[in-house]
């Protein structure tokens, strides 16, 4: 039997028209190509990668001859802080999701030392912990 004369068990149905439901009306040409689309199969994925591509610095420990000099120039910055000196302030600011974090340099003035907290504010508002300082020039 040659393959133009084979029958199918559906060519009965190939010529019918097609079907167009009376209860349901057709589905919006959009909506249906949305059925296609792709899907994020790994939701989350994206974030978490760029998370570990994220870089972040080890906190450095000052050594006691580091401390000490450091403890003179927040001494010294008290004594003239009624003058209101312009410091330059590198600090570390440690990250929220991972170890380490980040240094930041800050030049203006300080608006309190408070010995109570160990810490100094910023005139932008930002309040250091007296251990994240790294540097103080003035």
């Amino acid at each position: 039997m040659s393959s133009l004369h084979r029958t199918n068990k559906y060519d009965d149905m190939i010529d019918l028209p097609h079907h167009v439901s009376k209860t349901h009306p057709p589905m919006d040409i959009m909506d249906r190509a949305a059925q296609f689309s792709p899907f994020a199969a790994l939701t989350g994925y994206e974030a978490a990668a760029e998370e570990t591509r994220r870089l972040t610095q080890p906190k450095i420990e000052l050594d006691e001859s580091e401390k000490e000099l450091l403890d003179i120039r927040l001494h010294d910055l008290e004594t003239q802080f009624s003058q209101r000196p312009e410091i330059t302030i590198t600090y570390f600011i440690p990250d929220t999701k991972k170890e380490g974090g980040a240094y930041h340099t800050f030049t203006g003035n300080i608006t309190k030392i408070d010995h109570t907290r160990r810490s100094l504010t910023l005139a932008n508002g930002e309040i250091i912990p007296l251990e994240n300082i790294y540097d103080i020039q003035f």
